[in-house]
């Protein structure tokens, strides 16, 4: 792991940088790629951003986040269509491989009624991403959120969309911090390779004790998530993608952010 070509940072991971001295600095350090996140983009113009990361040599493997299809209202679903349409053709402006999808949920409903229309709203958007050679990840995320966040919360049913959509522009993003405790991972990223839909690889460490369920995320190393072992399943299922660091932590954000690049990059060479 001393290569960091195969590197990705999100730009939340350093909150406090906006997204030009967060390039500058990543590409400084050698890393490989930079995930952006949208309101990184805020009053900016997505192509100049594209063709200042593509300057300093970083890939953009995706723009996050699309999704939150789900909800009661029908004109709220037909809404957030629409917001990831335009989403879509950030992504293609910026660069990006494909747009992360926190699928969304809604608690007035059964969280298979969500799941049915996560479906509904991703196939709506498969012609636009075809156009504009932009994948679509779904990811599925801790049963934790599935009150709000995401109604897609193992693998499995992540890997049972996917297959059952049916597209070359559909896939999955496998995050650790979100799947590391399930039981049947190891068999559910075989069954992922298999069908060519690992589109995404993300890593950090579980807090043990756990702060803050959203913001107290860990360098690889520090918590309990076996992220090499998984890393391994993810690679010998077929994936050579980029690792990309997605941490959201209070404790880390109020550090120096070049020290805790630093040790980003010591984490990943090390722990990862």
């Amino acid at each position: 792991m001393e290569d960091l070509s195969k590197l990705c940072i999100h730009t939340l991971t350093t909150k406090p940088w906006d997204i030009e001295y967060a390039a500058e600095q990543y590409a400084r350090a050698g890393v490989g790629g930079i995930s952006v996140w949208q309101q990184y983009l805020n009053g900016r113009n997505p192509v100049q951003i594209g063709k200042m990361l593509s300057d300093y040599g970083l890939e953009v493997p995706a723009l996050v986040r699309g999704g939150f299809f789900p909800s009661t209202d029908r004109s709220k679903r037909d809404l957030a269509v629409e917001e990831n349409k335009k989403m879509l053709e950030t992504a293609a402006a910026l660069g990006a491989d494909m747009l992360v999808l926190v699928c969304g949920a809604d608690p007035g409903q059964a969280l298979e009624t969500s799941r049915s229309q996560i479906r509904e709203g991703i196939e709506q958007l498969i012609t636009l991403a075809s156009e504009c050679r932009v994948k679509l990840a779904i990811e599925p995320l801790h049963p934790m959120y599935a009150d709000t966040r995401s109604a897609v919360n193992t693998l499995e049913q992540a890997n049972d969309m996917a297959e059952a959509i049916q597209s070359d522009w559909v896939g999955v993003a496998i995050d650790v911090y979100h799947l590391w405790w399930d039981p049947h991972l190891e068999t559910e990223i075989i069954r992922c390779g298999k069908n060519n839909n690992i589109f995404a690889f993300h890593i950090c460490d579980w807090m043990s004790p756990t702060a803050d369920m959203l913001n107290d995320r860990g360098l690889m190393g520090e918590g309990c998530i076996p992220v090499r072992t998984i890393r391994s399943w993810v690679e010998n299922a077929g994936f050579n993608g980029f690792n990309e660091v997605e941490i959201f932590s209070d404790r880390l954000w109020a550090s120096d952010q070049h020290q805790f690049l630093e040790k980003i990059i010591h984490a990943y060479k090390h722990n990862s």
